[in-house]
C-alpha cells in the first residue's frame, strides 16, 4: 500500500469545508503523490481548509476548475458534493482517468469489518452510538465518514482488532462498488431533489450500502419507514429489522458483536445526544433554546416539531425556519406549523418563500376542517408569522415572542447556503446569537 500512490498525479477535485478534503489531501501526500487541489470556491472562502495543508507541497488551482488538469493525470478524487455530471468529470472519463472519492479508496485499502449508516435523518446519531457502544468492548473502534473525518485519515490507525463504523450521504455512496460488512438504514424521505432528478434516483443512490453485501452480511433496516423495508426485497444478505428509534438500531448492532446488556446500558445512560441535532443549547428566563440546524428537510423539522410537542405538551413552540430549498414540498410542513406551533420566524430563501405559499393556503375554514380530522383540541388562534434576514434578528424576536416554559426550536428545514457556509455554520451563528441576548 505504501507504494501504490507514489509519484502518482493525484487531483483532489474540491477541497472543501467539513474536513474530508484536507484528509485527503494529506493522506495522499504521505503516500508520495503528487497532489493538486482544484476548487471552484476562492481562497476566503476556503481559509479554514487551507491553513490545514498549508504546509504541504500541493499545487493550488482556486476559484476555477481548469479543463487540463482533467486529462493529465492518473487519480481524481472528488468530493462528494460535486455531481457525477460535472463536465468536468466528462473530461476525465473521455481520457479514462478514475474517478474516485475518499471512500471508494478507504473501501479498496480497509482490511477491518466496516458498519456503515445511512439515512435521511439520524445516521449521526446511530453511526455514534453504535460507535460507542463498540467501543466499550472494542477499544480499536472508530469512526469516520461524514461526520467531518475522512476515513483515510485513520487508515494508519487501524489493527487487526479495530473495527470501523462509516457514516454515509447519499453522495458518498452513490458511487460505491463495495459495501460494509453491516449497513444500518435509519430511515428514508424525499430530500437532495435538487440533486437528483427524482426521489427514486435518491434512494437507489443509497442503495450501494448493501447492494454488494455477501450471504453472510447484515442489512439492519427500519421496519416503520416503507421505503427502508423495501430494500429487504432485493437484499443478498440477511435482513433484520428494527423499530420505533434509533437507539433500537444502534442495540441491534451491539448484540451483533456481543456487547453486554450492562455496557450497553452504560453507555446509553451517558449519551447526551450529538451537537446540532435537537440539542438544548441553553435555558434563558425558563425558555429553552434548541439547536437542530441539521434538520435540513421539511420532514427534519416536522419530528422536531412532533418530538418537543410530545415531550412538553403544554409548552408553546416559537420555531425559527426557513432557507434554501432543495425542490422538496413543503405542504406537510406547514399544515404541522399551522396545527402546533404558536410563533414563526423565516430566515431568507427559496425554501422560506414555498413555506409561506403553502401557509396562505390554509385559510381559516380549511385549517379549521384539518383540525376536526385530526381530533385536534386546540381552538382556532392565528399564526404570528415574522421574515428576518439575519440569525441575530431571528433569535431576538424568538426571544421577545417568547414566555416561561416555551420552547425556541431552530429547525430550518431547508439548507443554508445563501446566509451560511453550512449547516454547522449555522447552528454557530445560531449559538453565538443566544449568547448576546
Amino acid at each position: 500500500m505504501n507504494n501504490l500512490f507514489k509519484n502518482k498525479k493525484v487531483v483532489i477535485m474540491g477541497l472543501g469545508l467539513l474536513g474530508g478534503g484536507v484528509g485527503a489531501v494529506k493522506f495522499f501526500v504521505k503516500k508520495g503523490a503528487k497532489v493538486l487541489v482544484t476548487d471552484l470556491r476562492k481562497t476566503a472562502d476556503l481559509k479554514e481548509s487551507l491553513n490545514k495543508i498549508k504546509r504541504l507541497p500541493v499545487k493550488l488551482v482556486l476559484g476555477k476548475h481548469k479543463k487540463g488538469d482533467f486529462k493529465k493525470c492518473d487519480l481524481i478524487i472528488k468530493n462528494p458534493a460535486v455531481p457525477s455530471n460535472s463536465p468536468y468529470l466528462e473530461i476525465a472519463r473521455k481520457n479514462n482517468i478514475p474517478i474516485k472519492t475518499d471512500i471508494d479508496i478507504f473501501f479498496d485499502l480497509c482490511k477491518v469489518p466496516i458498519i456503515g449508516v445511512t439515512g435521511t435523518k439520524g445516521k449521526s446519531t446511530v453511526a455514534t452510538l453504535i460507535y460507542l457502544l463498540l467501543k466499550s468492548k472494542y477499544r480499536g473502534t472508530i469512526l469516520a465518514g461524514n461526520i467531518g473525518v475522512s476515513p483515510l485519515e485513520i487508515l494508519s490507525k487501524l489493527t487487526k482488532k479495530s473495527k470501523v463504523v462509516l457514516e454515509l450521504s447519499s453522495f458518498e455512496l452513490e458511487n460505491l462498488k463495495k459495501s460494509p460488512k453491516i449497513a444500518v438504514i435509519t430511515n428514508i424521505f424525499p430530500d437532495h431533489l435538487n440533486r437528483y432528478k427524482s426521489f427514486r434516483d435518491y434512494i437507489k443512490a443509497k442503495e450501494p450500502i448493501f447492494k454488494y453485501q455477501k450471504k453472510k452480511d447484515i442489512l439492519i433496516l427500519n421496519y416503520n419507514n416503507p421505503y427502508t423495508r423495501k430494500f429487504a426485497l432485493s437484499a443478498p444478505s440477511k435482513v433484520y429489522f428494527f423499530k420505533d428509534s434509533n437507539i433500537s438500531a444502534a442495540l441491534l448492532v451491539a448484540k451483533i458483536f456481543k456487547i453486554s446488556k450492562k455496557n450497553s446500558k452504560k453507555v446509553l445512560s451517558n449519551f447526551k445526544g450529538i451537537p446540532n441535532r435537537q440539542e438544548l443549547i441553553a435555558v434563558k428566563k425558563g425558555v429553552k433554546y434548541i439547536n437542530d440546524t441539521t434538520a435540513t428537510t421539511p420532514q427534519s423539522t416536522i419530528l422536531a416539531i412532533n418530538t418537543f410537542k410530545k415531550r412538553f405538551s403544554d409548552s408553546r413552540i416559537i420555531l425559527i425556519a426557513g432557507g434554501v430549498d432543495k425542490n422538496l414540498n413543503y405542504k406537510d410542513l406547514a399544515k404541522e406549523i399551522q396545527k402546533k406551533v404558536d410563533c414563526l420566524v423565516l430566515l431568507p430563501g427559496t425554501a422560506s418563500n414555498k413555506l409561506k405559499k403553502e401557509l396562505k393556503k390554509l385559510t381559516p375554514l380549511r385549517v379549521r376542517e384539518f383540525r376536526r380530522k385530526h381530533k385536534a383540541n386546540k381552538p382556532l388562534r392565528g399564526l404570528k408569522i415574522y421574515c428576518v434576514n439575519s440569525m441575530e434578528k431571528a433569535v431576538l424576536i424568538a426571544a421577545k415572542m417568547a414566555r416561561k416554559g416555551d420552547i425556541a426550536l431552530f429547525s430550518p428545514g431547508a439548507t443554508s447556503f445563501n446566509l451560511f457556509k453550512n449547516e454547522f455554520d449555522r447552528g454557530k451563528k445560531f449559538c453565538q446569537a443566544l449568547k448576546i441576548l
